[in-house]
């Protein structure tokens, strides 16, 4: 079947004269305005389909509308309830399809949970500057050479500092005279010979346009707090009932070196470098929340994957700019839940303009231009 607005699109488009569209047996067309025919000479059957144009309208407004919601202006005269269920089911599609990348790293890391979850930890504990030399790390480093190590938080820093590069002698000008730096050094010197482990260029981290507290140095110990839990973290995050339970084994500190220090070699003001909530809700949102999810569908515990949905519902949303345009067109986050699935919306339907395979945008356009608020309806009491 071919489609076309007017019949004679199909001649206009050159159809006609294309022996491979000889093979057609239904023309579907808005407006019959010719007779076609195809490149043997023979007329092609063609069924006219009328709808409403103000149906049309509707849809060629909402994909022509300069905001970053189409919708924006309109939404708020549906139902609560109504977007509520898209959103529901919006949840669900962002958390499939971060499955992929986790089924993907699964079946490279020879369907191995811990180091699954090890990578896909250490890819966003970049918070997108440093995700790939995050990702770089976790690769170059596996975590059951961490895991021989986690009860000894020097070694497994050491691991983890260099196999980053960050031991580079040329990389913190002062960090040759620092006892903590020699320290980790000498350790890893011991222990890339065993395990013939060959560190990353260390320019590959970046530093500016960071706030101090978000240094990898910083980041790269907090890991290392966090990957050094007693029974193992996949474990723990696994066991873990409520969110509470789950929040605390991110919310971590750097080690006591890092108190004073942002850098290797430079002292700053003495402050606890722990792993906040924020940052901690990060990870529970974009890693640890979906391995949890993946994992119950791989183990077809339904039970896992509906806890895994309402660890959603109680961390507070993102704050980011795609939310604010939902703010401005009327939709606020209340949260985790609610800004997965807005976020969802925005990149896979709004951005794209896929306003006919979204039900918003499916529900609006069907009202055509004379769309009432409720308010405006003769409804019985």
């Amino acid at each position: 079947m071919e489609i076309h607005v007017k019949a004679s699109h199909f001649e206009a488009h050159g159809h006609n004269r294309d022996h491979a569209f000889d093979n057609v047996i239904l023309h579907i067309v808005h407006e019959a305005d010719k007779k076609v025919r195809n490149a043997r000479g023979e007329e092609v059957l063609t069924a006219e389909i009328e709808f409403d144009n103000r149906v049309f309208e509707k849809y060629i407004d909402l994909i022509n509308n300069p905001f970053a919601v189409a919708c924006q202006g309109e939404i708020e005269k549906l139902d609560r309830f109504f977007i509520r269920h898209w959103l529901s089911s919006l949840v669900v599609e962002r958390l499939q399809n971060k499955s992929d990348l986790i089924l993907k790293i699964f079946s490279e890391t020879g369907n191995d949970w811990e180091e699954t979850f090890y990578r896909t930890l250490s890819r966003y504990f970049g918070f997108r500057v440093n995700t790939e030399p995050f990702e770089m790390l976790a690769a170059s480093l596996p975590f059951k050479i961490i895991r021989k190590h986690i009860d000894n938080r020097l070694q497994t820093e050491a691991l983890l500092f260099g196999t980053s590069g960050m031991l580079d002698e040329g990389l913190f000008r002062n960090a040759i005279n620092d006892d903590f730096y020699k320290d980790l050094l000498r350790e890893f010197k011991i222990l890339s010979s065993k395990y013939s482990l060959k560190p990353m260029h260390g320019w590959l981290w970046k530093f500016s346009k960071l706030r101090p507290v978000n240094f990898p140095t910083i980041r790269i110990s907090q890991l290392a707090a966090m990957l050094s839990v007693t029974g193992g973290l996949f474990s723990k995050v696994i066991e873990a009932k409520d969110i509470d339970s789950l929040r605390q084994a991110f919310e971590v500190s750097a080690s006591e070196y890092w108190d004073n220090h942002y850098v290797f070699g430079k002292k700053s003001r003495k402050i606890s470098k722990s792993a906040g909530t924020t940052a901690s809700d990060i990870l529970l949102i974009n890693a640890v929340i979906p391995v949890v999810f993946v994992y119950g569908k791989y183990r077809d515990d339904l039970e896992m994957c509906e806890r895994a949905v309402s660890f959603l519902e109680e961390i507070k949303p993102e704050e980011n700019t795609l939310l604010t345009d939902w703010k401005i067109a009327g939709i606020e986050a209340g949260s985790a839940f609610d800004s997965q699935a807005l976020i969802q919306l925005r990149n896979e339907y709004c951005k794209k303009r896929r306003c006919l395979d979204c039900r918003i945008g499916g529900r609006l356009i069907n009202t055509g231009s004379n769309f009432k608020r409720p308010e405006e309806l003769m409804l019985e009491p």
